[in-house]
């Protein structure tokens, strides 16, 4: 399934660059049409490729450790505290 949503997520950011690309190849001839396509390639990578690819890479994971709380600051600081040959 992890794969399924990797080989997804690479076809619309594929898409998505080829009408950005198309879109400004366009922009002298049709500038309005030019426009869709670049705006509807940036649409896709944004809205639809970011998240699919955000909740698939962090299926799994625990939040919290990713997360600034005061306990991990304290233990920053006391990590500094106690190795100063990193400065």
């Amino acid at each position: 399934m992890r794969t399924l949503i990797r080989y997804v997520v690479l076809a619309i950011v594929l898409a998505s660059l080829a009408g950005i690309i198309y879109g400004f190849t366009r922009m002298e001839e049709a500038p309005q049409q030019a426009n869709k396509f670049i705006g509807f390639g940036v649409v896709g990578l944004f809205l639809l490729a970011m998240p699919l690819f955000l909740v698939s890479e962090s299926r799994g994971k625990n939040m919290k450790d990713y997360m600034l709380t005061d306990q991990k600051i304290r233990e920053m600081r006391e990590n500094r505290k106690k190795s100063p040959e990193n400065q």
